[in-house]
């Protein structure tokens, strides 16, 4: 799977629709209910590091760990520009390895439907728990089954940016539960000329309930689960869950 390469260079311009601030306004309104006001935090699957840099704004010491080099790329970029003192480390979420605790760990924008497989989804919140120090906090949003069959699955999203244009192919497994896109990319250069690329992203959905037994077998204490959208309870139309767990002990 070819995924986050040429696209990291245009993947800030086309999420600039994600409301990051309004995300990052919500995780320390929760960071700060549980006691969590300053100190060193996890952003798991940082990406090009939006949210990450708004929180080192906040305050909080950051690291970042990301797979896609590219992607951390751009995340050093806005660091510089910062002056923030974040480290980014390039490691996948399924065998991360830190040099001691964190205060929490924070897991959005979908990032853990990267992991396809429930028992490499225990995995990585067995490696969350460790890494946290004692009754630190995860903050994890995900999509559902209900977004991939219901919503994106089986449908074609395209749209022209003017130097940047998309096309979005989203393919539904019903048995695998596991969302396919295919996205092709054409990016103006400075001759005018269109340079195209393509990616595939596989993505799986979960349901409540999957993520519960997950962070339960991964040794970690289920704290509460809501929509991430509504602020109400997960119901069979939410298409994004948001959960918080708290380490358990070592």
């Amino acid at each position: 799977m070819n995924c986050y390469t040429d696209f990291a260079e245009v993947y800030d311009m086309l999420m600039d629709d994600v409301p990051y601030r309004e995300w990052a306004e919500r995780i320390i309104r929760i960071l700060h209910e549980n006691g969590i006001e300053d100190g060193l935090i996890l952003d798991l699957g940082c990406g090009t590091g939006t949210l990450t840099e708004l929180l080192a704004e906040a305050g909080y010491d950051m690291i970042g760990v990301d797979l896609s080099p590219e992607m951390l790329d751009v995340a050093n970029m806005k660091k510089v520009e910062s002056g923030h003192d974040i480290l980014y480390l390039c490691q996948d979420m399924r065998a991360f390895e830190l040099y001691g605790t964190v205060r929490a760990v924070i897991c959005v924008c979908d990032s853990i439907n990267y992991i396809l497989k429930e028992e490499e989804l225990t995995q990585v919140f067995q490696l969350v728990n460790n890494y946290l120090d004692p009754q630190g906090l995860l903050i994890l949003d995900f999509n559902t089954v209900h977004k991939y069959l219901d919503v994106i699955g089986d449908t074609v999203i395209a749209e022209d940016r003017g130097e940047c244009s998309f096309i979005w192919e989203n393919t539904w497994n019903e048995e695998e539960q596991i969302n396919e896109y295919d996205l092709t990319v054409f990016v103006e250069e400075e001759d005018g000329r269109y340079r195209r690329f393509d990616e595939t992203h596989l993505q799986r959905g979960y349901t409540e309930a999957q993520m519960k037994k997950a962070i339960a077998d991964g040794g970690m204490v289920w704290i509460s689960g809501c929509d991430a959208e509504a602020d109400g309870s997960v119901t069979d139309e939410t298409e994004r869950g948001l959960i918080l767990a708290r380490e358990r002990g070592k």
